[in-house]
């Protein structure tokens, strides 16, 4: 058993009292507990032995330690600096509500007023952290809490980068990329990403909020992935008829393929969400090519068929040079 859990309520750590645990993942523990000094309810991220003996997943810790402090923001889950510490954890806003995640397993789709809401939210917290040169890269419904009012915490720093950062903040093959379901295409294709890439995982949220499904599917992660790579989406409106053409279009510019060609920033996707009547509706291929599923086991096929033909190939060549000596 690591030491972060070993710890058990009522146990005091520092001038921190332990009062439950969160959660557990395979590289740090989050427990609930008080700061006996003013009596402020935070939530402590303790990272287990092996987190602290890996330089690169220790200096991920330290990163998102870092950024968090950085950042002020009524939307952003804050990290309070705390140089009273006898071993490395991190001290954290507690933030009351729910998981996004939750809510959508529950109620499958939400009502198109309310997803919009939410997504404002999410728009309003990224602008402000673009702005201070911090790209989150691994949006999903389980870093967004929210509260009974549907006001939104953006939560989990744990791959973010930093404008200027000479190290990136991830360690391990699936956390670089982010979550197969939301990553954009340029991070599956192993770019770091950059705002844009924040923004089309909030395109990924709000198609999946809108219809109870994400955009792309697959038998595995890494056809996930793909999918999003050489096919385009179910258009919107098909999967949620109650879905209008101008928020159709709002998806549509949020899940480009091409980073240049999507929002420009957060603050132009909110723009368009608080006013869809002046959304203009363009006429897109992708409303009809979706049925046009690629897949790479073709591409593979002619690979494989192109690799077994050309030893036949290279004989051929061979013969008829031969023949014109």
């Amino acid at each position: 058993m690591s030491i972060a859990t070993a710890y058990e309520t009522g146990q005091e750590l520092d001038h921190y009292r332990i009062e439950a645990t969160v959660a557990e993942s395979g590289m740090a523990s989050i427990f609930r507990a008080t700061d006996l000094r003013n009596g402020r309810q935070v939530a402590i991220k303790i990272p287990h032995l092996a987190m602290e003996a890996d330089p690169a997943l220790f200096d991920r810790f330290k990163r998102e330690e870092e950024i968090g402090v950085a950042l002020d923001h009524p939307n952003v889950m804050r990290i309070f600096p705390d140089d009273e510490r006898s071993r490395p954890y991190m001290v954290m806003e507690w933030v009351n509500g729910r998981l996004l995640r939750n809510i959508l397993t529950e109620q499958g789709k939400l009502p198109p007023e309310r997803a919009i809401g939410i997504t404002l939210g999410i728009l309003n917290a990224l602008d402000y952290i673009h702005k201070h040169g911090v790209v989150h890269r691994d949006l999903k419904p389980e870093n967004i809490m929210i509260d009974e009012n549907d006001n939104i915490k953006l939560i989990d720093f744990g791959i973010a980068s930093k404008e200027g950062a000479k190290r990136l903040t991830y360690a391990g093959f699936t956390q670089a990329l982010g979550t197969p379901n939301y990553i954009s295409p340029e991070q599956v294709k192993g770019k770091r990403g950059d705002a844009r890439s924040d923004l089309y995982s909030i395109g990924v949220m709000l198609y999946e909020m809108l219809s109870g499904k994400t955009p792309f599917s697959g038998p595995s992660p890494l056809a996930v992935m793909n999918d999003r790579l050489i096919n385009h989406p179910l258009p919107p409106r098909e999967a949620e008829p109650s879905i209008s053409p101008q928020l159709q279009e709002v998806l549509y510019r949020a899940l480009e393929r091409e980073p240049r060609n999507r929002y420009p920033s957060a603050h132009a996707f909110a723009l368009d969400l608080e006013h869809l009547d002046q959304v203009g509706v363009a006429e897109r291929s992708e409303l009809t090519d979706w049925k046009d599923r690629r897949s790479t086991r073709l591409r593979k096929l002619f690979y494989y068929a192109a690799l077994a033909l050309f030893p036949f190939v290279l004989f051929l060549v061979m013969v008829l040079l031969a023949r014109h000596r």
